[in-house]
């Protein structure tokens, strides 16, 4: 690339003969992406120059990003060690977080040395499965009914047409759910290491096409939102989406006293009346702290769908004081992540997954993405922990001052 070739590329398109998004037709993606900026910085009189300055080829992203300009640098810190006994995940871990909130590594990592101290997490996939949902309409009830009762009993019909688009995806169950004229029928794969948002919906269209065949339904939308994607809903948060995912530990009262300076009753009572009990009048879904912070931290940093974080937001914080310690927990009932596919392929992400060990496709088939589920389970237990210490023991604004933020 030279200058001269990108330049030539943005006169072209400020005199209408070509388009932005047409430009790698005519160009590498690297002369395409720096015609843009130019293009931009004329148009806008902003400095893209940094922007420019990325550590991959261009042509790397390709699958990621349309209309590519250059690259968004989010710094990267890391937690750890942080021990998990998992199905999946087992032995110590550091996390690479990727965020611009000042104080929130330094607040995980005091959980997760809290969590290292106790003997570490025990974490568990419970539930897997990736769904997609369309919407079909029918004449009226009846034929609602007949087309549920068909579903129902050819389940293994759908199944076939399903999975010849696919050669690791699995459909687990078709459920009708009618609304007078209209049918949703949710579909879920198990996608192994994939998160598999793509896999499905190529696979259901195959699918669709049967039931329109054979039933008097007509598809409306291959998503009719009872997927549901993207998008804050209860049949997420009661039925999973993604993976369902537990992390607990056990922390001896000492320890929290040392570790976290307070007490376990102060613990346990900032967690019900804030995160049940508020959670609750707010009318919220996710009934935690701040799950959302580690997860969109972890999927940043992991080349996860920073969009699914609103799904990964459905978790349950539990606080338990027993007799021989605190009893924490966190369930995510939906959290949607994969270590093949999507953003895990470009170069940083994959690097951070090298740092877990869990880049790629897992042996079996699955268990990376397990691990890796497990893995942010336990990390969003270590945040849930420090906050509430922190909130219990009146230090949170004390430490944002601390550190400067």
């Amino acid at each position: 690339m030279t200058d001269t070739d990108a330049e030539t590329l943005a006169e072209r398109v400020r005199d209408g003969e070509l388009r932005l998004y047409e430009l790698e037709d005519h160009a590498d993606a690297e002369t395409a992406a720096a015609a843009r900026r130019r293009l931009l910085a004329a148009e806008t009189g902003a400095d893209l120059s940094t922007v420019g300055e990325y550590a991959f080829d261009a042509a790397d992203a390709d699958s990621n990003i349309e209309n590519m300009v250059g690259a968004a640098q989010i710094p990267m810190g890391v937690v750890g060690p942080l021990p998990i006994d998992g199905g999946a995940a087992d032995g110590e871990h550091y996390l690479p977080l990727a965020t611009t909130e000042g104080a929130l590594l330094a607040s995980v990592n005091r959980g997760v040395s809290t969590i290292r101290t106790a003997g570490g997490a025990t974490a568990r996939v419970l539930k897997s499965g990736m769904t997609r949902a369309p919407v079909f309409r029918v004449e009226d009830v009846a034929a609602a009914g007949e087309v549920s009762s068909w579903v129902r009993e050819n389940v293994d019909r759908l199944a076939e047409a399903a999975e010849s688009t696919t050669s690791h995806g699995e459909l687990q169950d078709v459920t009708p759910y009618v609304v007078g004229d209209s049918v949703f029928l949710r579909f879920s794969y198990d996608t192994k290491d994939a998160m598999g948002m793509n896999m499905a919906t190529i696979a259901t269209e195959a699918a669709c096409d049967v039931i329109e065949d054979e039933t008097p339904a007509d598809l409306v939308a291959l998503s009719g939102n009872l997927c549901s994607d993207k998008k804050p809903a209860a049949i997420n948060a009661i039925e999973g989406r993604g993976r369902t995912v537990s992390a607990d530990v056990l922390v001896p009262h000492e320890q929290v006293e040392e570790r976290l300076n307070t007490t376990s009753d102060a613990i346990v009572e900032a967690n019900t009346r804030k995160n049940l009990v508020g959670s609750a009048k707010a009318g919220a879904l996710g009934f935690n702290a701040h799950a959302a912070n580690v997860v969109a931290a972890a999927f940043l940093a992991l080349g996860q769908d920073a969009a699914q974080v609103v799904e990964g937001s459905n978790t349950i914080t539990t606080v338990d004081d027993r007799e021989d310690g605190l009893y924490a927990s966190v369930t995510i009932a939906s959290l949607e992540v994969g270590t093949v596919g999507g953003g895990t392929s470009l170069p940083t992400q994959s690097e951070a997954l090298d740092v877990l060990g869990y880049g790629g496709g897992g042996d079996p088939a699955g268990s990376n993405a397990d691990a890796l589920a497990e893995v942010i389970a336990a990390g969003t237990l270590a945040g849930e922990l420090s906050l509430l210490a922190a909130l219990s023991s009146r230090h949170l604004s004390s430490a944002h001052a601390e550190l400067g933020r």
